[in-house]
């Protein structure tokens, strides 16, 4: 009872990692209809900055956490406005094509400031203290990656459909020509929600930086992880992603927990028969 316990909870703090960064990825691909797969590199520069701001400038980790979001929030919006905006009129092999030689130019330019090995960022000490649970030693920092998560998929729903950005950002995507001509820019739509994938991604990267280390080739090393979060929970669903998250991060745990060696060959293996049943994912927003 103990381990499945530890289980859940270990694998729900993962889960709220994987889904704080690929949740701004479900709304690029569901909402916005493009192959991005430079998103993880945003997770990457989030936790580059606050590796540098910490480590090297001594710098308090709150500070340091909301300095890196806004710092790649800044360095998405010229992205957008100059490359991808171009990108979003080619075919999904042209952006894969396009986006993953995005990948290797944030791999490159990590490698070219810090170099190839992980790089750690200084959260307070008090992050990791224990918290006694009865069944289970926790450290706070998992604690908070899980309080946080709940607050993001609470306001990323409201967002989304419950606000009139959201109805904007939806219109714009179901016929953009329409969406204009009814008074709705497009161009600053997609900016926004471009931006705010962005720093979401970030946040994930610096909060999950115990569970996924920060290094150059971040992006590339867990690709295929956050592509399955989003395919799973159905691209474009928030809540879908959310329940994706929490599944596919309980799911390996569980492996590692109970099968160390052969846990990743049967998570994918678990991964391949969901969507053989569920092929559009667990929760499809409608078109």
């Amino acid at each position: 009872m103990t381990v499945a316990l530890s289980i859940v909870v270990d694998g729900i703090a993962y889960g709220m990692i994987l889904f704080m960064i690929s949740v701004g990825l479900s709304v690029t691909m569901g909402l916005m209809r493009i192959v991005n797969l430079a998103h993880g590199g945003f997770a990457l520069l989030g936790g580059a900055c606050a590796h540098v701001l910490t480590m090297r400038y001594g710098m308090p980790f709150v500070p340091a956490l909301a300095a890196s979001v806004i710092a790649v929030i800044v360095i998405a919006i010229p992205l957008e406005r100059l490359v991808y905006r171009h990108i979003y009129r080619f075919s999904e092999l042209e952006q894969v094509l396009a986006t993953i030689g995005i990948v290797f130019v944030m791999i490159a330019t990590v490698n070219l400031f810090l170099g190839s090995t992980l790089l750690t960022i200084r959260m307070p000490p008090e992050v990791s203290l224990p918290v006694n649970l009865g069944f289970k030693v926790l450290p706070l920092h998992r604690i908070i990656v899980i309080v946080v998560g709940l607050l993001m998929v609470t306001g990323l729903y409201l967002l989304v459909e419950r606000t009139r950005f959201g109805i904007y950002l939806r219109a714009a995507v179901d016929n953009q020509n329409t969406a204009a001509s009814l008074g709705i820019d497009t161009p600053k739509v997609y900016l926004a929600a471009f931006a705010l994938g962005a720093g979401l991604a970030a946040v994930g990267g610096i909060l999950g930086a115990e569970l996924l280390p920060i290094e150059a080739y971040y992006p590339l090393r867990y690709m295929v992880l956050f592509l399955t979060v989003v395919t799973v929970g159905g691209m474009g669903s928030i809540v879908g992603s959310f329940i994706a998250a929490l599944s596919l991060g309980i799911l390996d745990t569980a492996g590692r927990y109970l099968l160390p060696d052969v846990g990743t060959i049967f998570f994918f293996l678990a991964i391949i028969a969901l969507l053989a049943l569920r092929p559009n994912g667990l929760l499809v927003r409608p078109s």
